[in-house]
This record gives structure tokens, sequence and C-alpha cells, in this order.
């Protein structure tokens, strides 16, 4: 799979409802660190409801600067959310499509907090 193709594909509930589109990916540090750093981990993707573009580093909660971009950027991505990679039934051609009973979590870096 190459994460490029994944970003903009349809995300679909269990029962064939549209969440939006794949946003963003997460990735975790952890495991046994080797030469440079430990090993990536793909921990989940974000969906936004509302727009597939690049966060751009606002979903985090202390950034804030330039004020302007801040509010746009926290505007078009409202609603966005991170679903855990377990929580994936189906990654497609055309469409993601998530398990039933999958949890919504916060885009923001914050211990998976529930959105």
């Amino acid at each position: 799979m190459i994460l490029g193709d994944l970003l903009g594909t349809p995300v679909l509930d269990a029962d064939g409802g549209r969440l939006g589109r794949v946003a963003d990916v997460r990735f975790v540090l952890d495991g046994t660190p080797h030469q440079l750093m430990a090993e990536p981990r793909l921990l989940g993707l974000v969906v936004g409801p509302h727009s597939a573009s690049s966060f751009m580093g606002y979903e985090r909660n202390g950034l804030t600067r330039p004020r302007m971009i801040a509010r746009i950027l926290r505007w078009r991505h409202r609603g966005s959310f991170l679903v855990l990679w377990e929580d994936i039934a189906v990654v497609g051609n055309r469409s993601v499509r998530l398990r039933p009973g999958f949890t919504r979590y916060s885009t923001a870096l914050d211990d998976h907090a529930q959105a």
C-alpha cells in the first residue's frame, strides 16, 4: 500500500454510509530503538468530513499562530476524527470501510482522547 494513494479516499461506516475522506495518517514510534529511532507503526487514519486537505500541524492543540490561518484550518477540518487501524475493516481501491462500533478519537496527539 502506498499511503499517498490512500489520501482523499472516501471512508464509509460498516453500513456503507459516507463519513468523509482520508485526510492524513498517524504513526507512532514504538518498539526497540534501532540505529536512530524506534520502528514507526501506523496508528490510524484521520477522517475529514469536510476536507481531505492537510492540517499543516494545526490539529495540535498548542498551535495558534498565525491566528488567521489557524482559524481557517480549524474551521475547514471541523468534525475530523482519528480512527485506529484496528477499527478499519477493509482498505479497498475506491474506499475504506470501518468496522461496526468503531471509535472516533480526537485528531490532536493527546493519547487518543475520544472526540
